[in-house]
This record gives structure tokens, sequence and C-alpha cells, in this order.
């Protein structure tokens, strides 16, 4: 029989162990999210560079095609006046497309965020509460 205010032989082994299994229990568990989360933001990354690819080229060919119709159209009559519209507004569409591109960047939830807040939520539960 073991007495209130005698240890168990082994006791405070057992719970160093016990100890040490769940730490590396829970950065086994945190390291697994992670690279799970790193795994959807390589496909995503990879995802938004063949978009980018194929709107890139598609837009290319248009303003190409496009252009030399409404220079050709306007050759005889006003073809300076045409290719500096046509400079204007490449330039405006250039930077409407900018912009949306910035405000996509920032509308992009943060990488790693759930790796981030089990951390936060780990350290909540280990710190002492005052």
């Amino acid at each position: 029989m073991v007495r209130s205010h005698e240890m168990p032989a082994g006791g405070l082994l057992n719970s160093v162990r016990g100890l040490a299994d769940g730490l590396i229990e829970t950065a086994h568990d945190r390291l697994e999210l992670f690279t799970l989360e790193l795994h959807e933001e390589k496909l995503r990354l990879i995802q938004l560079f063949i978009w980018i690819g194929g709107a890139i080229f598609s837009a290319i060919l248009a303003i190409t095609f496009a252009s030399l119709t409404v220079v050709y159209l306007f050759w005889d009559s006003a073809r300076v006046a045409v290719l500096g519209g046509l400079a204007v507004l490449y330039t405006v569409l250039f930077l409407g497309v900018l912009g949306y591109c910035r405000k996509f960047i920032q509308r992009q939830p943060k990488a790693f965020r759930s790796t981030v807040a089990e951390l936060q939520e780990d350290r909540a539960c280990i710190l002492p509460r005052s």
C-alpha cells in the first residue's frame, strides 16, 4: 500500500516520460499540420502561376491583334492618333490590373494560420494563468 506522502516506485520517472511523450506527440502533430499547410500553399501557388501564364498569353494575343486591326483601319487618316490612344488605353489597363493584383494579394488568407493558431493555443495552455 502506498501512503499519500510517498511516491510509488518510478512515479517521477513515469511522469517525466509521460510529459516528454506528450511534448513529442504535440510537436509531431504540429509538424504534420505545418507540412499539410505547406503542401496546400505550394499547390495554390502553382495553380496561380498557371492561371497567370494563361491570362498573360491570351492578353498578349488579344492586344496584338486588336491593335493591328485598329491601326490598319485608320492607317490613312489618323494612324498617329490611334497609336497614341492605344498607348494611353494600355497604360490605363495596366494600372487597373496592377491595382486589382494588389487588392487580390491583400485579400489572401495568411499562410499557415492554422499552425500558428494551434501553437498559440498550446502556449496558452502551458503558461500560468494570472
